[in-house]
């Protein structure tokens, strides 16, 4: 607590005593100052979180000054490229939006691969009589014009009649052939359980949601019977698939990999206790066959991703999570690569907790300029192939980030300690190793925004459902939910595809090798055409 003098004391201070009094206010000052502003950064930070947009995004048209030095590239003095990128810009002048133009052929595109009924109107002979007059008319093209036509979801009973034969000559039993079911005693088909998976796991629709939907069509199915037929489905059959793709994923050289938590309600632990959703996916270059697999596991800790990568030689991107730094020192065949939208997303925080006026004058909007360099030239190599794009990293984006890591080693020290721009600064300075991994590779993407796509479609579900019931249930939910994203990248339709799953793997469940999941990858040419996309 600060300490108070009366008139009377500080008359009495001989000059020693007063500076260092003065000396000793100067300090606390800064240090409340400090703190003030570290509390209004948190606060602005809070709000922004609570209310603002969730983007990251930047002015593309506008960017940082660079100039090359002893065969060097370096920035500009900070003040001096801030000043640049404004001057002569007017900030009433705003852009006029124009109305797009539609392109020509879209309508085509649109409709192309949906099948098409035709409905003739035409007129009677009696009526052409009254409009013309005897014969005087002729027929001319038609006019054709184009609607959708949608049917809403209709439910019907199948009711399988089997014949059963018997011997006259002995007890011989015989049935003619039929499907299987997939659960014995149950009325659930393949359809009726691809559209509850197609429900929850791609629209994110909860259970207690369609059941209520059901009751409209005259169905009593409950909550229970969905969870239920789910989550053995999921078990007996859909693991399969599962853990074929989990063999594949070994074949890549790169893959990625990220977390979210998730609450489960029965998994023997005090209520509100974290379990995670990890999620593998193959690398983002990989354009072709490209696989994404979920894994429940109740932990984050290390042992997860040693079991789930133990078999997998290459490069693994995360997003600077220590667990996985601690598995590469236990591995010579395992290397891991950093994420740069993680390093540019403390200084875009940061940016936005400032006042407006002060934004583009910060040292943390001059990082984002920086890493928004890195990431045009990056981007200008996407097409390449992975020897093509390795050779020009080297000549156009190393320089770039070598000259971002000399930045803000120069500045770290010049920033309030703690504060969202120091975060970012030393964040990419602890981080720089695996920042850089990806300029020694061509296959290894940039950042690890593939995977933190593949896992959104779960984080959407879970503020639907808010948690998982049982542990069988977030095992369920990780199988469809791999199987679900897997047939997303590769182009399928998802209701289409379980129900293509859930009537073939069925007729396999006696078969000594897993051969037949061939046929049934997302990317197999032996794959119904109504489970493909046409676009």
């Amino acid at each position: 607590m600060a300490m108070k003098y009366t008139e009377e004391q500080l008359n009495n201070f001989n000059k020693s005593e007063l500076i260092q009094l003065l000396l000793a206010s100067q300090e606390q000052l800064v240090s409340i100052d400090q703190k003030l502003q570290l509390v209004l950064e948190q606060l602005a930070s809070a709000n922004r979180n609570r209310y603002g947009r969730s983007s990251e995004k930047m002015d593309t048209d506008q960017q940082i000054a660079f100039k090359e030095v002893d065969n060097q590239i370096v920035f500009f003095n900070e003040a001096e490229a801030v000043f640049d990128l404004y001057e002569g810009a007017s900030e009433e002048e705003t852009p006029i939006k124009s109305k797009p133009k539609k392109r020509k052929g879209k309508r085509e595109e649109d409709l192309k691969g949906l099948p098409i009924v035709i409905v003739n109107h035409t007129m009677t002979e009696e009526e052409l009589h009254n409009e013309f007059g005897g014969k005087s008319w002729k027929q001319l093209p038609d006019e054709v014009y184009k609607r959708y036509k949608f049917t809403p979801a209709k439910v019907e009973v199948e009711e399988h009649h089997v014949a059963v034969y018997a011997g006259k000559k002995d007890d011989r039993i015989i049935k003619a052939k039929h499907p299987g079911y997939l659960l014995r005693n149950s009325l659930v088909s393949p359809s009726l359980e691809s559209a509850i998976i197609n429900g929850k796991y791609i629209n994110a629709v909860p259970f207690y949601r369609m059941e209520k939907e059901f009751e409209r069509y005259n169905l009593n199915i409950t909550r229970q019977d969905m969870a239920n037929w789910t989550i053995q489905c999921a078990d007996r059959y859909l693991a399969i698939l599962y853990d074929y793709l989990h063999e594949r994923i070994y074949d890549y050289h790169v893959l990625q990999a990220d977390e979210t938590p998730v609450l489960v309600n029965k998994d023997g632990r005090p209520a509100g206790s974290k379990s995670y959703m990890w999620v593998y996916r193959t690398g983002k270059m990989y354009k072709d066959k490209p696989i994404v697999l979920y894994d429940y596991q109740r932990t984050r800790n290390t042992g997860h991703p040693r079991e789930f990568l133990k078999d997998f030689k290459g490069v693994c991107v995360t997003d600077g999570y220590q667990v996985y730094h601690t598995l590469e020192k236990e591995r010579e065949d395992l290397t891991i690569a950093g994420c740069w939208a993680h390093a540019r997303r403390r200084y875009d925080e940061a940016v936005k907790a400032l006042p407006k006026k002060d934004q583009k004058n910060s040292l943390a909007y001059l990082a984002l300029k920086q890493i928004q360099a890195i990431y045009r030239e990056e981007n200008l190599l996407n097409e390449l192939s992975s020897e093509e794009r390795l050779k020009y990293r080297q000549i156009s984006v190393k320089p770039l980030v070598e000259a971002y890591f000399t930045w803000i080693k120069d500045h770290v020290n010049k920033i309030l300690p703690k504060s969202k721009t120091w975060s970012g600064f030393n964040y990419s300075i602890n981080q720089e190793k695996y920042l850089k991994i990806f300029l020694e590779d061509g296959e290894v993407p940039i950042d690890n925004n593939a995977a933190e796509q593949s896992i959104r479609s779960f984080c959407i579900g879970k503020k639907n459902w808010v948690m998982i019931d049982t542990v069988n249930g977030a095992k369920s939910s990780a199988i469809i939910y791999s199987i679900a994203e897997t047939a997303k990248a590769n182009n399928l339709k998802p209701y289409n595809y379980f129900e293509y799953l859930l009537t073939e793997i069925p007729k396999h469940l006696d078969d000594k090798d897993l051969s037949f999941c061939e046929d049934l990858l997302p990317w197999s040419p032996n794959l119904p055409a109504e489970c493909k996309k046409t676009t």
